[in-house]
């Protein structure tokens, strides 16, 4: 009969075993929350473009005294130039009003994009430091209580509120990351553990796939990704030492590159038959023209092993390696050595690089619009000369980046990134060219149409574009 007893009340006793220490922690929270709330921020900006103003907002985490804000590579598109980007304004938690803020750039290392706060409003902010409790930063536990930040959307003031949840799996992508069995932080706001002190910094969410059943009774795959809540976190040992990677300018150079591209893992079967399967090794797709890479002697084809002398680590899933590798270039600057252990055939070699500055990226080009035809164009860079397949040191032209709707242009078939070659039957040698021949297009109201040749996708057309 005591068995019975027993096994009717067992749960309740478990409760009760348990009620004292969750009381203790739930009389803890509003404490910890109540400082930690002040660590984070939102930050809205708008991004002029040729047409309209775009308001947008991000969620931020308060790193220094200073008032600099880290906010989470996505926040901003990269397509957007940096003089696009203007009016930034910090609002803390709760509030409908936004105080002047100042755009610092983005660290390519991190992918941190850099905000620093007025004045007026940093005596309330809190440093997320603070919290990071002494010595070296513990990696959370496998099941361990973890709760962290949300913030509303600015129609309701950015209002925070709690997320609570536990570790499920920590693994390396390849920054040491947690994933929690359900959204713990907004994207870019602080995780803590019971004590409030930092574990880490929410990234951005991964998806969740589920099957949609139509009326056919024929499945499909869907996947839904929270953009305002953030399951997986980086570890606060991957955050902190990095904190001080404030980028020197807007464009955040300088930017180091080796020109290796096309990184893919080593197929399993292939590591089997060289006798490698204790390591990582990343096959080498091409090597850019006048890149370091080239001018250290690596080839297509070759595996990479090592960095300084340091093999490339296990990770899963294997396309990680790459990213790790990425990394490790852009932790390091222009003038950088930099040495990779590769296999060629059956033979090991030791190269030497020395890193360069990474050449114009598109968020630099130049561009102009004109509006007349309905376009804006983009100097043409060594990343379209990649993306197209062409030579970086022999190409010309340039890129619409911008495609009026309804526009002459749009009517006549243009679309966004197209690669305009020539002009009214000139070739576009340069973007000074191709500015010069359409402001000429764009200021002769009596020119009832003009031709462009333009290149999509491996193919070419002639646009006739109608201006009147």
């Amino acid at each position: 009969m005591m068995l019975s007893f027993f096994r009717r009340h067992a749960a309740g006793f478990g409760v009760a075993l348990l009620l004292p220490l969750a009381l203790h922690a739930a009389a803890d929270l509003p404490t910890l929350w109540a400082e930690r709330v002040k660590s984070v921020v939102a930050i809205e900006y708008v991004t002029e473009t040729e047409v309209a103003r775009q308001p947008s907002s991000a969620m931020g985490t308060v790193i220094d005294a200073r008032g600099t804000i880290i906010l989470p590579s996505g926040a901003i598109d990269p397509r957007a130039a940096t003089w696009q980007l203007k009016e930034f304004k910090v609002f803390l938690p709760g509030s409908a009003e936004g105080t002047p803020g100042e755009y610092l750039g983005q660290d390519a290392f991190t992918g941190w994009h850099f905000v620093r706060a007025g004045e007026a409003i940093r005596s309330k902010l809190v440093p997320v430091t603070t919290f990071a409790g002494g010595g070296e930063p513990r990696a959370p536990a496998l099941a361990e209580f973890v709760w962290g930040i949300g913030l509303r959307g600015k129609d309701e003031d950015f209002g925070p509120y709690i997320l609570q949840s536990h570790v499920a799996l920590l693994q390396s992508l390849p920054q040491r990351s947690g994933i929690a069995q359900q959204e713990v932080a907004a994207p870019g706001l602080p995780v803590f553990n019971r004590d409030g002190v930092l574990v880490g910094v929410a990234g951005p969410s991964g998806g969740q796939t589920f099957l949609q059943i139509s009326r056919t009774g024929r499945p499909a795959p869907t996947m839904l990704i929270n953009v305002e809540e953030s399951s997986a976190f980086v570890l606060a040992g991957e955050v902190l030492p990095y904190l001080d990677r404030i980028p020197k300018n807007v464009s955040g150079r300088p930017l180091a590159w080796l020109g290796a591209y096309g990184l893919e893992p080593m197929d399993r079967e292939v590591a089997k038959f060289l006798n490698l399967t204790a390591q990582s090794g990343l096959v080498v797709s091409e090597v850019l023209a006048g890149s370091p890479a080239e001018k250290a002697g690596l080839l297509a084809r070759d595996i990479i092993l090592a960095v300084d002398g340091r093999p490339l680590p296990e990770l899963k899933p294997d396309r990680v390696v790459a990213t790790y590798l990425e990394r490790e270039i852009e932790r390091r600057a222009p003038g950088d050595a930099f040495a990779v252990t590769v296999l060629r055939g059956m033979e090991r070699l030791e190269l030497k690089a020395v890193l360069g500055d990474e050449p114009k990226l598109m968020r630099e080009a130049e561009r102009k619009h004109f509006e007349r035809p309905g376009v804006t164009v983009r100097e043409f860079v060594y990343g379209d000369a990649i993306e197209r397949r062409a030579n970086a040191a022999e190409t010309s032209g340039v890129i619409a980046h911008f495609v009026k709707p309804s526009s002459p242009v749009a009517i006549a078939g243009l679309r966004q990134e197209d690669w305009i070659r020539e002009i009214d039957g000139v070739e576009v040698k340069t973007f000074a060219g191709a500015v010069a021949k359409l402001a000429e297009i764009d200021k002769d109201d009596a020119r009832p149409e003009f031709v462009i040749l333009v290149a999509r996708g491996g193919e070419t057309a002639v646009l006739r574009v109608k201006l009147k």
